[in-house]
């Protein structure tokens, strides 16, 4: 199991469910006094993107540090071309 990828994805995905409840919580404000739950229902997806994006911040640092060379993988386009200036994949 690819644990770099893994956490990656699911950084994603709570993404989309902070995003989704921020928009619940306007629109249920739009509508009147929301519920207690509603208002706080961000924090928890808030809390674990704080986790996964600093993991993901520090990947490369670690990866420096360990001297592992750097992953240029995500630094390609579709075919193969290096995106980064005098590099070639």
């Amino acid at each position: 199991m690819d644990w770099n990828r893994t956490i990656r994805q699911v950084h994603r995905w709570l993404s989309i469910i902070f995003t989704a409840t921020v928009v619940a919580n306007f629109v249920a404000m739009g509508l009147g006094e929301p519920p207690l739950w509603v208002v706080y229902s961000p924090l928890l997806p808030l809390f674990l993107l704080l986790f996964t994006g600093l993991y993901l911040f520090a990947l490369p640092y670690a990866a420096i540090r360990r001297g592992a060379p750097m992953d240029t993988t995500e630094l390609n386009d579709r075919h193969g071309r290096s995106q980064v200036p005098g590099r070639e994949a």
